[in-house]
C-alpha cells in the first residue's frame, strides 16, 4: 500500500510541474489571475532573496535560495501564526513549492491563512530573482488534475480522523499487536481541534497531583459524575479509570503534563499549552510505530456488507478508492463548523462564529442517520464567551472585575450570565455587532491565556480608560461612566443594573487598562453517534454495530478534550481485540 502510494506521488509531481510549465503558458491569455500567471519569463538569478506577506497572525517574512537556476531552499525568518498550526503547514507547504519550483500550489487545509502567507512571500521573493507569478490570492491552488478510480486496498484497521481520538486509537491497536493500520484525515495536518487546547480537565492520578499528596480515586472520580452526566453508568465508569490511568501512559511517550490547579485541572507547563505538547508527542509516536497515515484523504461513506461495516469509501484529490478493513473507528469529530447541522439541532447558534478548525463539520452524521445508528443529544452544545473577532482564539472571561462593553461605551447585560445562547445573540444585538472585553492590570496578570495574549500584541493596550476607547473606538465619556457606576455597585453605593450580584472588586482606578474585540464562539457539540462503554456504535435498536467503533466528538458524550484520549484509547484496544480474535 505504501509504495503505491509513494510511485503515485513521483507520478502526480511529474505531471504537475509538466502541467505548471503548461499553466503558466496558457494562463495570461485566460485571464485567470488565480491560476499562478507568470507575468515575465526568464531564469531565476542565484542568489539569497527575502518575501514577506501577511499571515493569521500578523507578517510573515522569509528567505529563499536560488542555485543553478532553481530554488533550493526556503527559511522562514519571523511570523507571528499560531504554532501548533504553523509547525504542521510549514513543511507541508515547502515541500509542495519546492517539487513544483513555483508557489503556485495547493494551499495547506486546515491552514488556510498560514500556507497563503508562505506562498504570497515566496511569491515576492521569486519576483525579486527574475520570475513574476503575478498576484496570489487565498483561491491560487496548484494545477487541477482529474481525479480518477484508483486501485481499492485492503488492511485490518482503518481510523477515520487524525485528531487525539483518531491518533489514540492508532497507538493503542498498533500496541496490541495490529500491524496494519491506515489513518485517514481529509485536511492536510493531524491534530483537530486538541492541538490549540490549553487545559486538560478531570485528570487524576497524576504524577504531579500525588507529590503533592492529592489523592483522587476511580470511585471519587464516578461520584463526582453520577446524575450529573449524560453518560451511562458503564461509560462513567471507563472514564474513571481511563482517566485515572492517562497521565501514566501520557509519560510513557514523554508527555509531561507539570502543571495543575483546582485540583484536577493540569497544563504541560504553567505557561505551556497541555494540547500542542500532547499532540507533537503523539504525532513522534505515530511516526515510529510506521503507522500508515493519509493526510488530505476523506472517508465519505461506510462499506456494509451483511449489516457488518468492513471498510470506507475514500476520495482524495487524486481520486476515489475503498479501503476494506477488519474493522473501522471513528473519530471525526464534531459539527461546529456545519451551521446547517448547527441550525437543525439547535436554532439560534449557527449565527454565531466558531472557535474550531474547518474539518469540524460532521460528515459522518448524515451517514449514521441513514444507517439508523442511534444518535443522541444532539442540541447540546458549549459555547464558549467570550473569543477574540481578529483570529477566533479563546481569550476566556475568568476572574473577577472584567465588563462586556458595546462601541457606545455601555455594559448591556450580566458579564457572569448563565444562559450561554442568550449572552452570545445579545452580543451580536448589539450597535454594528461590537462588543470589547475590557479589563484592568490585576485581571491581565491573574490568567495565563491573557497574558500569553497580551506577549503576542492581541490585545490593545492603554494607560488610560480615554486612550483605550479611543484605540478601540469606543465612546469614552460613556465608558467613564459607565466603569463609575460599576464601582458604586461594587461598593454597596447603588444596585448593579445588570447583575444580581455583585463584582468582589472595582475596577482598578489606576491603568493599564486592555481590550479586544470578542463574540461567543460555537465552541463544541456534545451530540452524535451513541457509543458504549467499548466504543462499539449501537444502532437504534440499541444493538452493538459489528465491526464498527466511535470515540471523541463524532460521539454522543458529557466528555470533552480528555475523554477524545480515553475512547480513542478504549476503541483501538477493542477493535484490536476484535480484529485479532477473528
Amino acid at each position: 500500500m505504501k509504495s503505491r502510494k509513494t510511485l503515485l506521488s513521483l507520478v502526480l509531481l511529474s505531471m504537475i510541474l509538466a502541467m505548471s510549465v503548461l499553466a503558466g503558458c496558457q494562463a495570461k491569455d485566460a485571464g485567470n489571475e488565480s491560476s499562478g500567471t507568470i507575468v515575465e519569463s526568464g531564469e531565476l538569478k542565484d542568489g539569497t532573496y527575502e518575501g514577506a506577506a501577511q499571515g493569521y497572525g500578523g507578517e510573515l517574512k522569509l528567505e529563499i535560495k536560488i542555485e543553478d537556476g532553481e530554488l533550493k531552499e526556503i527559511e522562514v525568518l519571523s511570523h507571528k501564526e499560531t504554532s501548533p498550526v504553523f509547525t504542521r503547514a510549514l513543511p507541508v507547504a515547502i515541500e509542495r513549492i519546492l517539487e513544483a519550483q513555483s508557489p503556485i500550489v495547493d494551499g495547506v487545509s486546515g491552514a488556510t491563512y498560514t500556507s497563503h502567507a508562505i506562498k504570497s512571500a515566496v511569491g515576492e521573493a521569486m519576483k525579486e530573482a527574475g520570475k513574476d507569478f503575478g498576484e496570489i490570492t487565498m483561491d491560487t491552488n496548484g494545477p487541477e488534475i482529474e481525479p480518477k478510480e484508483l486501485e481499492n486496498e485492503t488492511t485490518e484497521l482503518v481510523i477515520v480522523g487524525g485528531g487525539p481520538a483518531g491518533l489514540s486509537a492508532a497507538i493503542e491497536a498498533a500496541n496490541a499487536g495490529v500491524k496494519d493500520i491506515i489513518l485517514l484525515e481529509k485536511l492536510d495536518i493531524l491534530g483537530g481541534n486538541g492541538k490549540f487546547d490549553m487545559l486538560i480537565f478531570d485528570l487524576i492520578n497524576s504524577k504531579v497531583q500525588k507529590e503533592d499528596g492529592v489523592n483522587f480515586t476511580v470511585e471519587d472520580f464516578i461520584k463526582s459524575k453520577e446524575g450529573k452526566v449524560m453518560d451511562s453508568p458503564e461509560r462513567i465508569n471507563a472514564w474513571a479509570k481511563g482517566a485515572y490511568e492517562l497521565d501514566e501512559w501520557f509519560r510513557s511517550m514523554d508527555i509531561n503534563l507539570n502543571y495543575y490547579y483546582d485540583e484536577k485541572t493540569h497544563m504541560a507547563e504553567k505557561d505551556g499549552y497541555a494540547g500542542e505538547h500532547i499532540h507533537d508527542k503523539l504525532e513522534d509516536k505515530i511516526r515510529e510505530l510506521d503507522i500508515d497515515v493519509r493526510t488530505g484523504n476523506k472517508a465519505t461513506d461506510l462499506i456494509i456488507e451483511d449489516d457488518k461495516v468492513v471498510g470506507v469509501n475514500v476520495e482524495s484529490k487524486e481520486g476515489t478508492y475503498d479501503i476494506k478493513a477488519d474493522a473501522v473507528i471513528i473519530a471525526t469529530g464534531g459539527f461546529c463548523n456545519n451551521k446547517e447541522l448547527l441550525g437543525k439541532y439547535k436554532p439560534g447558534v449557527e449565527l454565531l462564529m466558531t472557535s474550531n478548525q474547518i474539518g469540524a463539520t460532521g460528515d459522518f452524521i448524515p451517514v449514521f442517520e441513514k444507517n439508523n445508528y442511534q444518535i443522541s443529544n444532539m442540541d447540546t452544545m458549549k459555547i464558549f464567551n467570550p473569543a477574540m473577532v481578529k483570529n477566533r482564539e479563546l481569550t476566556g472571561a475568568r476572574g473577577d472585575g472584567f465588563l462586556f462593553i458595546n462601541e457606545d461605551g455601555k455594559r448591556f447585560i450580566a458579564e457572569n450570565e448563565k444562559d450561554e445562547l442568550k449572552l452570545a445573540l445579545s452580543i451580536l444585538d448589539q450597535p454594528n455587532k461590537k462588543v470589547f472585553y475590557i479589563y484592568d492590570q490585576p485581571l491581565a496578570e491573574s490568567f495565563y491565556r491573557i497574558e500569553k495574549h497580551n506577549k503576542l500584541g492581541y490585545h490593545t493596550k492603554a494607560d488610560t480608560l480615554e486612550e483605550l476607547a479611543k484605540e478601540l473606538g469606543i465612546n469614552g465619556e460613556n465608558l467613564a461612566e459607565t466603569i463609575d457606576t460599576y464601582n458604586k455597585a461594587v461598593a454597596g453605593e447603588i444596585k448593579d443594573p445588570f447583575r444580581e450580584e455583585t463584582s468582589e472588586r472595582p475596577f482598578s482606578a489606576e491603568g493599564p487598562y486592555y481590550g479586544v474585540q470578542i463574540q461567543s464562539a460555537i465552541h463544541m457539540t456534545k451530540g452524535g453517534v451513541l457509543a458504549n462503554e467499548k466504543a462499539q456504535v449501537l444502532d437504534t435498536d440499541n444493538q452493538i454495530v459489528d465491526g464498527l467503533y466511535a470515540a471523541g466528538e463524532v460521539t454522543a458524550t458529557a466528555g470533552i478534550f480528555k475523554e477524545a484520549f480515553i475512547f480513542g484509547r478504549i476503541s483501538g484496544q477493542e477493535a484490536a481485540k476484535y480484529i485479532l480474535n477473528k
